[in-house]
Order: C-alpha cells, then structure tokens, then sequence
C-alpha cells in the first residue's frame, strides 16, 4: 500500500483476531496490530447510520447478491468501520458489507470503532474504495472534488492523500468538465472510463454529444473511438500511444469477476493479473473461471 494513504486502511483492518467475552457477555475480538488497543466489537445493524458524505452512490444487485450468498456462508469477514456519533454510529467505509448484512438479517455485524473528524471520515471512505476499485470514474472524480473544495487542497495534495500521482488526479477531475448525460452514462458502466477520457479530450460539446452518440449506437471500441476522435480534430488523449483494445478487454474482465484486472505487455506476451481483496473473493473467482 502506497505510503501517500497517510494512516490509511494500514491502521484500519486488523492483522489478527482473538475472540473474548466480557463479563457482560458481550462478544468482542481483540485485534493484534501496530496497536494493541484496536479491537472489534460486533454492533446492532441498526445502530449504524449511513455516512452521507459516501463517495459511492451506486451499488450493484448483482454485486450485492454475490456478497450476501458470500455472508450467508462466512460471515463478515472484515470489518466495517465506524465512527461513534448521536448515541449510535455512522459508517465510514463498509456500506455494501452493511447493506448486504442488512438483506439477509444479521442483527449485528464487526466493526471498528475510530474517532476521526470529517476530513478523515471522507477520505478513508475514498481510499477503501478506490484500493477495492468500487467506485466509478465519477464518482472517484465527485469525492476528489468534494475534499479539495472541503478542505483546501490543492491536486497534489490530493493525489497525496489517496496514493496516486497528481496527472492521475487531473485526469479524473476532467471527466466532470462532460456534459452531464455522458457523466451519468459513465455512471451507469454504458460507456467505458477509456471512452470517456476521449470524450472530454474533443474540445466542443457538439463534437462529444455527436461522438458519445456514435459509441452508443455504433457499438464503438475505446480503439474506434480514438479513430473517430482523430477525425473530429484530434484529441491530446487520442494521441496516447495506449493499447486500447487491451484496455476494452480489462473493462470486459473487470465486469465478469468483478474486480481489478490488469493487462500487462511484454513482447508478443505479456500477464493478466487479478486482484482480489479476500479469500472469499478469490475463490469466487476461480469459480468463475472453472464454469
């Protein structure tokens, strides 16, 4: 994990559990990490309030179905983590574990308890999941957009908080600059991240609207797009010496397992790596992979 995460997840997931019980019987896992003081406490569901400020605004059903069968049969394997607020607790990161916990009726779920202000609520909610790659371009870009404005940072700064490198960061926030009906076909996975990096690289929004048209109806690749791109007067984006059919084939691989995939050159071969973030997911994808 990147040392740009600060504190981060690093000092938020536990290393190793160990189950007690207090005199009270109330279940609690002493976590041993970098701090001894860190444990898990299992929580009523409905004691936990949503964190308004979640930078992911769509789950998929799908997704959430995969997760509850996955919950059914484990259990909450790591822990969400929440912050004491009005009696009860808000979420900072976890809130597909919570909804999926929610559906199946788990009355408690594990958490771990932080006391962090606002600005840290939000970015370890936007570092969990852009290290899981659950949230979309756009809202990656909203929650980038969200703390600068928030909280004075410029995008260096920013880049710093989250891991990446700042043209990353750039590059992200561009995507709000298209107009509002390509940013919600980004959201709704119509189109690919590949495609609208092209899009907001044509500099008139009668040439993108007329463009973005051509991908949807055409069935145009990230390749055709740059092509048609070209045509249209060029784009900085399009002249990026990518491999965009590999990238159109890391979309399509991310969508079936339903989580990060890299494609990686070497010569006339090359590796694809498959991240996953758990055993459970892990063996979801060598399910996937033997069916």
């Amino acid at each position: 994990m990147s040392n740009g995460l600060g504190r981060g997840l690093s000092s938020l997931i536990p290393q190793k559990v160990n189950k007690v019980t207090t005199a009270s019987g109330e279940a609690i896992v002493n976590v041993s990490s970098e701090s001894e003081k860190d444990r898990v406490l299992r929580v009523e569901v409905g004691k936990i309030k949503i964190n308004p400020a979640q930078p992911r605004k769509r789950f998929s059903e799908q997704e959430l179905g995969e997760l509850m069968d996955s919950i059914k049969q484990y259990g909450v394997i790591q822990p969400l983590i929440v912050s004491k607020k009005d009696g009860g607790y808000e979420l900072i990161a976890g809130e597909r574990r919570l909804r999926a916990s929610k559906a199946i009726g788990l009355d408690k779920v594990p958490v771990i308890v932080r006391e962090v202000d606002d600005q840290e609520r939000l970015e370890v909610a936007l570092i969990e999941n852009i290290q899981r790659e659950d949230l979309n371009p756009i809202e990656t870009a909203l929650a980038y957009r969200k703390l600068m404005d928030e909280f004075n940072l410029n995008q260096e700064a920013m880049a710093g908080r989250v891991g990446k490198s700042r043209p990353s960061v750039a590059n992200t926030l561009r995507l709000l600059n298209l107009p509002e009906e390509i940013q919600a076909a980004v959201m709704e996975e119509k189109i690919s991240e590949g495609h609208a990096k092209l899009l907001v690289g044509v500099e008139d929004e009668a040439k993108q609207m007329s463009l973005f048209r051509k991908i949807l109806h055409g069935g145009l690749s990230v390749n055709d797009t740059s092509d048609e791109a070209r045509k249209l007067g060029g784009t900085k984006q399009a002249r990026i010496k990518i491999n965009y059919a590999d990238k159109d084939k890391e979309f399509a691989f991310r969508e079936f397992f339903g989580t990060k995939v890299e494609i990686n050159r070497k010569g006339n071969g090359g590796q694809v790596i498959i991240t996953f973030f758990s055993d459970d997911e892990l063996e979801s994808i060598v399910d996937k992979i033997k069916k």
